[in-house]
């Protein structure tokens, strides 16, 4: 199993900073020598043992913080981009992109957006667009992309957001149950809250100051939904504030996080950080008991698992992705090294696409990535009902899953063979990318290798990848 070397000359650089100190100042509180850690802070060297603990002991830090997940993800991101046709003959090896995620973090995102406006042009001029010939065409990433990578480098954590809805739930408590208390709040306001056989589920009418739910969805859905307007009202200066510190391209990027800020305020007072971590780790992170004691689906919880990143709190770093019957990722984040790909869908060999033909049961996965790193994977497929016989049931999976050697948290894992390498499945991040040369799962040779093809022979692929 690999061993992962923790680089982190950015954030060194950074607390050092934050205490006013010089770097010889503050290598002699660190316990080492001056060249030692100007070589640390320019990642050059690993951040050793003894800085570490001397952060811990001198400055009292959260030596968690050091592993930045912001890293992790330009690097995968980084990757994937190079590995289009557009940068052929150009291969960075892993410590260059390293170097370019740590101490050039501005310029690796300038590259992505950059290959990201390249990307749109390029399918634009495919499909006949002539968005290029209108007035006003500007190349941007779409709203969606946007706002999504905006969650995407908050590790799907918003402090104030969070904070400010565990302080509602605690003032929300008092009142029966949550759903009740809600609407209490919404009465407290003159606002009106019916329940209609409607399929729409959530409809507010200001000019009436009426709301509208929907009879048909679950009451995790409900509860879900109620917060998420209370969050729109009383909640407003918060996540307006939150949205010009993001400072979106676009006025429908900006209402599209607002709406992403309103649904995070939400689930965090379902879930209040503190009271969810303690239950999380108590019940060894089982979701139906969670979502039990939460009044919450299972999605929701899954979903809020990936968010238990608060410094000086944080829980398991877990990833958790959603897929259609398609394939196409709908939800992502990861906490983890594994970072999903931002294009096409996921390894064909992950447990998550087989969660369709299980319908109703969690699937378990030791899976291993080809940079060596392995996980623990579980999956289970989710289906929406619409309530009504010709409404449309929607249906998902969900994954869910943390480095191995965080395993043992989890009840999931029980009587898993965590120790044996054989017991844990090759699988990539997307066939474009990914570096396995024999993999019969293979759609697409990887873009950054070349090829072979033999016309007298065929073994499984068509084609050898050198």
């Amino acid at each position: 199993m690999a061993t992962q070397k923790l680089y982190a000359g950015a954030k060194l650089r950074e607390i050092r900073a934050r205490l006013s100190l010089t770097q010889k100042a503050f290598s002699e509180k660190l316990g080492v020598s001056l060249p030692y850690l100007n070589q640390m802070e320019n990642n050059n060297r690993p951040v050793s043992t003894t800085v570490v603990l001397s952060l811990a002991r001198e400055f009292g830090f959260d030596v968690t913080e050091l592993q930045s997940g912001d890293e992790a993800r330009l690097i995968g991101d980084m990757r994937e981009i190079l590995a289009d046709p557009v940068f052929a003959g150009v291969s960075p090896t892993p410590a260059d992109l390293r170097l370019v995620a740590s101490n050039a973090p501005s310029f690796a995102r300038a590259l992505l957006e950059l290959h990201n406006a390249y990307k749109q042009t390029h399918e634009r001029l495919a499909s006949l667009d002539e968005a290029l010939g209108r007035d006003g065409a500007r190349l941007q990433p779409s709203p969606w992309e946007e706002v999504r990578d905006f969650f995407h480098y908050c590790d799907n954590y918003i402090d104030a957001i969070d904070r400010a809805a565990e302080n509602f739930h605690d003032r929300l408590k008092e009142h029966g149950t949550l759903m009740q208390a809600a609407i209490e709040q919404l009465r407290a306001r003159q606002i009106s809250v019916h329940f209609e056989d409607t399929e729409t589920l959530r409809s507010y009418d200001r000019e009436n100051r009426r709301l509208t739910l929907s009879r048909r969805s679950e009451e995790s859905t409900q509860t879900f939904q109620i917060l998420t307007q209370l969050a729109l009202l009383t909640s407003e200066k918060l996540i307006d504030a939150t949205l010009d510190f993001a400072r979106f391209q676009s006025e429908e990027a900006r209402s599209i996080a607002k709406i992403g800020l309103a649904n995070y305020f939400a689930g965090a007072t379902m879930m209040p950080y503190m009271l969810f971590l303690e239950k999380a780790r108590e019940f060894r992170h089982d979701l139906e008991r969670l979502s039990d004691r939460f009044g919450a689906s299972l999605e929701q919880v899954a979903h809020r698992l990936s968010t238990l990143q608060r410094p000086g709190a944080k829980g398991i770093p877990f990833f958790f992705v959603r897929v259609d019957p398609a394939g196409t990722i709908t939800k992502r984040h990861s906490a983890t090294t594994l970072q999903f790909a931002r294009y096409g869908g996921a390894c064909p060999l992950w447990n998550v696409h087989r969660a369709f033909e299980t319908p109703g049961r969690f699937l378990r996965q030791l899976a291993e990535t080809p940079d060596g790193i392995r996980y623990f994977c579980l999956a289970r497929d989710v289906t929406k009902s619409g309530g009504a016989f010709h409404a449309p049931t929607r249906r998902y999976a969900i994954g869910l899953g943390c480095e191995v050697q965080h395993a043992r948290e989890l009840v999931y894992a029980d009587h898993m063979d965590t120790d044996v390498a054989e017991a844990f499945e090759p699988i990539g991040i997307s066939c474009r990318i990914c570096e396995r040369r024999t993999c019969a799962q293979r759609s697409i040779p990887p873009l950054e290798r070349q090829i072979e093809i033999n016309p007298d022979t065929r073994e499984i692929l068509p084609y050898k990848v050198n």
